[in-house]
């Protein structure tokens, strides 16, 4: 056994196991000694990422960095208005993100603090209860039946533990361990009582080698949010190539300082940051309504990520399942099913350091608590326990174990033992009770355990493990929603797949072990993970393996997990979901924490992200209309030599009035279900294309026609005026025009997109949901009162314009309407253009 020793080779207490339980321990002048040396356990590992990561991914990001450079170069010359309506929206964005990922944060490292395990040590004689940081290599520790072990280390003295190393292993089985055996961090002791001497601690143990890559934040973009920032990144090369015309333009012709700032401003807000608001305010609904139903989300995209899972992979132990055992049947032979119940009950109940299968029978039967004459405590080695009782109500040995490893002891019938055969191929762990009437010693001349001969059989006890409340019905929802599930785990495939059938996912299961695993080919495994349903004996490495192999044939994964053998396959993992209950390092990996380890939040999450989608979708379609009729604006009306279509200010009232409070409808009443099309762009093209090139010829249509009407009409009505100021007040009015156009056009979309009638579904599906032309007609009136406001108009830089002039503008945005259902209804753009777009 390697001993732990630093750079000088300084000697620490020896390692041998000990005769005398009532163990010394350090002293304090040791322990000083040793933590001096670096032998210390107070290496903290950060599994959540600290307030200025988070402020630094929130903040300092090039999106936000344009716009508020252009704010405060505004703010400089004396533009307030305009630099509070650029500025607003990307400080709007960044404190929602902000805020829902702290309070993630704190909720995690709450959850931390109240799940960090205390150690008992033993020093100077006495064992004394202390945080895990104040261990140091060498320390005696004592563990007993519900403990932790919280670093690597070696039994000494004469106690013995059954282990559950679960968490490490994905093996249910409990491990027996005596005076010499290696016991790891992450572990814990389900019956017995033993010390254990301190070997590895801090970033050496077990648990924290085999987590190191949890500790590693990252931040995986999902499918909708590559296709958006790709989105973006275009509009961002377009704004930065029309920032530098603009440059150069100023430059050539001389032009102000102050004309030429906002006209930069104009082109920096045409970059979609409030998309990012809309995606945000998604991300964040769909948190707190998440956070209502028992799940913490710890990155703000994984709702959104979750509506992609195509496959589901998950842990048995402690994850599908409790971690407990339940009674499912009794088979007796020779008594009543009443009496063989009874007698199982009273052994349950009277027997110290009750394991799993003690608990189950307890909690089944119950049962008076008698005292016993001698005991043997379950081994996974022997496979069998044994008591004694010389009561009334019970005398003699009873012992209960595994039936193969009875049966040489006593007479078993046929009947018991084709029984017992049937009941473990359908992955039941199937238990025998055996009863010797005489008093006889369960121990041998050595001391060592052994079975009494003249064993008579009692029946048999069929016990299976316990499903996560709610585990079944939201499996089977993923199965029903066309999601494959793949079940890999520590334990027996066997077992397992009867454990996955008993879920209810069907009886046609493949199961493969992790030996044959490691007998294949590299280019074998993405087969083998595609065909088989169960996987068994698989180890850590095996499942990373696994759900890489599910990744290279274009699958998108997902894994829920609990324990540390858990944390490589959850990083490798397109979703990362885990646990409250499970290790540390698991909650840090995961990208959403089932608080109560309940699984009744899943189904609310898969609706939520499937909504989250949907209104990524919804909002792309009115956004990009937007800017694209803005920018070909620009173009046209810089050719024609006819100025800037908009001032900031009126920018912004054109985004607020059509994406800005409308689309806060549209991301708050989203749809559920699976979006028909992941590939955003090329869905939305149908609706994009027409409702862009139709609405900037309705645009410029106006414009141009307003502009030289007025300016013919001033001139001969206002003959003094020069060019300069006829060109001034004719853009003025111009502009009016077009904002007038630009926002009842764009109110009309936002019908479009989610039509409450099946006449308005050409662009987009038939909704039947009304809220969303109910928002759209109270912003409506929202403009008409900016519009008639005097404050407001000047505010805004608008023209009072006649009745009769509303009207007309009111007439051609409904002919437009009319047309563009066309367009889309006969498919005539794609026709024309002979492209096949997917609606």
């Amino acid at each position: 056994m390697n001993q732990a020793k630093n750079e000088d080779n300084l000697s620490i207490p020896s390692l041998k196991p000990l005769a005398d339980p009532q163990l010394q321990g350090l002293n304090q002048s040791k322990v000083a000694e040793l933590r001096a040396k670096g032998l210390g356990n107070n290496v903290i590992f950060q599994t959540t990422r600290t307030y200025p990561q988070i402020l630094k991914d929130n903040v300092f990001t090039f999106l936000n960095f344009v716009p508020t450079i252009i704010g405060i170069v505004m703010v400089v010359l004396g533009l307030y208005s305009d630099a509070i309506t650029s500025v607003g929206v990307v400080f709007l964005n960044t404190v929602v993100s902000l805020f829902q990922e702290v309070r993630a944060k704190r909720k995690l490292d709450k959850i931390i603090v109240l799940t960090t395990p205390k150690a008992t040590v033993v020093r100077e004689g006495k064992e004394q209860t202390i945080d895990q940081a104040e261990i140091v290599v060498g320390d005696i520790l004592a563990v007993k039946t519900g403990d932790q072990i919280v670093v690597d280390g070696e039994l000494v003295g004469a106690g013995a533990l059954e282990v559950d190393e679960s968490l490490l292993t994905g093996e249910s089985e409990a491990v027996a361990k005596s005076a010499g055996h290696q016991v790891f961090s992450g572990s814990f002791c389900l019956s017995g009582k033993a010390f254990y001497v301190a070997q590895k601690v801090g970033a050496a143990s077990y648990a924290n080698q085999l987590t190191r890559g949890a500790r590693v934040y990252r931040r995986i973009l999902t499918p909708l949010q590559q296709q958006m920032y790709q989105v973006v990144r275009w509009l961002l090369l377009i704004a930065l190539f029309f920032g530098l015309i603009l440059v150069v333009t100023a430059l050539a012709n001389s032009l102000p300082l102050q004309k030429t700032i906002q006209e930069a401003a104009v082109i920096a807000a045409l970059v979609p940051n409030g998309l990012f608001i809309m995606i945000t305010l998604a991300y964040g609904l769909g948190a707190v309504r998440l956070a209502r139903k028992g799940a913490l989300v710890q990155q703000f995209n994984a709702l959104e990520s979750l509506s992609h899972v195509d496959v589901l992979c998950l842990d048995k132990t402690g994850t599908l399942t409790a971690n407990q055992l339940q009674v499912e049947s009794l088979y007796p032979a020779g008594v009543s099913e009443a009496e063989l119940g009874r007698i199982l009950g009273i052994y349950a109940t009277s027997t110290e350091g009750g394991n799993k299968t003690n608990q189950a029978i307890a909690a089944r039967f119950g049962g008076q608590i008698l005292q016993v004459e001698e005991v043997v405590a379950f081994s996974s080695e022997r496979r069998w326990s044994a008591v004694s009782f010389d009561q009334p109500e019970l005398r003699g040995v009873y012992v209960l174990g595994a039936a193969d490893i009875l049966k040489p002891y006593l007479p078993l019938s046929s009947e018991i033992e084709d029984q017992s055969k049937t009941l473990a191929a359908e992955g039941y762990r199937v238990l025998l009770l055996a009863r010797q009437v005489e008093l006889v010693s369960l121990r041998d001349k050595e001391g060592q355990p052994c079975l009494p001969t003249g064993l008579q059989p009692l029946g048999l006890v069929a016990l299976s493990d316990v499903l996560r409340p709610q585990a079944r019905q939201t499996l089977q929802a993923f199965s029903k929603a066309g999601i494959i599930l793949k079940v890999i785990s520590g334990d027996n495939p066997v077992t397992v797949a009867a454990l996955v059938k008993q879920a209810g996912l069907g009886s046609d299961i493949q199961a493969i072990s992790g030996t044959e695993l490691d007998g294949l080919e590299e280019s074998d495994w993405g087969q083998v993970a595609e065909e088989n349903t169960v996987f068994g004996r698989i180890n850590p490495q095996q499942k990373q393996h696994l759900v890489k192999a599910l990744q290279q044939r274009g699958h998108y994964v997902a894994m829920i997990g609990d324990g540390v053998n858990d944390v490589l396959s959850l990083k490798q993992a397109n979703l990362a979901v885990a646990m409250e209950s499970g290790s540390p390092a698991t909650r840090g990996a995961a990208a959403i924490l089932l608080l109560n380890d309940s699984f009744a939040a899943l189904p609310v999450a898969l609706l939520e992200g499937q909504r989250i989608g949907n209104a990524m979708g919804d909002n792309l379609k009115l956004h990009l209309p937007r800017i694209l009729f803005s920018y070909l604006l620009i173009i046209s009306l810089g050719m024609a030599g006819l100025g800037f279509p908009f001032l900031p200010r009126q920018s912004s009232l054109i985004t607020f009035l059509t994406v800005g409070l409308p689309v806060l409808g549209i991301t708050v009443w989203a749809s559920t279900g699976r979006p028909r099309d992941s590939r955003l762009i090329t869905s939305a093209l149908h609706f994009i294309i027409p409702a862009t090139i139709s609405r900037v010829l309705l645009g410029l249509g106006v414009y141009i026609g307003y502009y030289f009407a007025t300016y013919q009409s001033l001139k001969v009505q206002q003959p003094w005026l020069n060019e300069t100021e006829l060109a001034t007040q004719a853009q003025t009015i111009a502009r009016t025009v077009l904002i007038v156009v630009a926002s009842l056009s764009g109110l009309a979309l936002l019908v479009f997109v989610r039509p409450p009638l099946h006449g308005l579904a050409g662009g987009a599906d038939y909704s039947g949901d009304w809220r969303p032309t109910l928002l759209t007609f109270l912003t409506f009136l929202m403009y008409l009162i900016i519009q008639a406001v005097p404050a407001t108009r000047d505010f805004f830089a608008l023209a009072a314009l006649p009745i009769s002039d509303y009207l007309i503008l009111a007439v051609l945005v409904i002919i437009w309407a009319v047309l563009l259902q066309v367009l889309w209804k006969k498919r005539l753009l794609e026709k024309f253009l002979n492209s096949n777009w997917q609606k």
